[in-house]
């Protein structure tokens, strides 16, 4: 609680800071300001955060419960990978006349990077995987999954 309560303490400073500035500037431009802050509100909660949302029902519908947390970070980085890198995939800035401006393969490298990721993730989960098999296996089981541990629902809560 103390940790959140400095956070918050520390985003109101330096939100004061930014908007003390911004009146101080003597080109400001408060409806070209509200403007950018509108779309900004916009694209963030209306597309990313919808975009997210569906992610996750579908990591909840497809990832086995013991595995969420780990796809959870690789799809998370992967996407803010994808972000950064897509105005250079894209070749935004590049004007058609020189060629060095961007002389690389950003579509080749992000792939690269992303497959990185995805091993990378596929390796955080290796441990989990072999843990609930040697728990399985030591329950008299075949080491099999059952229903009950990749269930996505937990299961009926008796009242108090």
């Amino acid at each position: 609680m103390r940790t959140r309560v400095a956070l918050v303490a520390a985003g109101t400073l330096l939100i004061g800071y930014a908007v003390a500035g911004a009146w101080a500037d003597p080109e400001l431009a408060p409806a070209g300001v509200l403007v950018f802050l509108a779309g900004v509100l916009v694209g963030h909660d209306v597309v990313w955060m919808a975009g997210v949302l569906a992610v996750g029902a579908l990591l909840a519908r497809f990832v086995p419960r013991r595995h969420r947390p780990v796809v959870r970070a690789g799809v998370i980085g992967a996407a803010a990978l994808t972000v950064v890198a897509l105005p250079l995939v894209l070749g935004f800035g590049r004007p058609p006349d020189d060629p060095s401006v961007l002389p690389l393969p950003y579509g080749r490298n992000l792939a690269v990077v992303l497959l990185l990721v995805a091993a990378a993730t596929a390796v955080g989960c290796l441990p989990v995987e072999l843990r609930h098999r040697r728990r399985t296996a030591g329950r008299g089981g075949t080491g099999a999954r059952s229903r009950a541990d990749d269930a996505s629902t937990p299961g009926p809560v008796d009242p108090p």
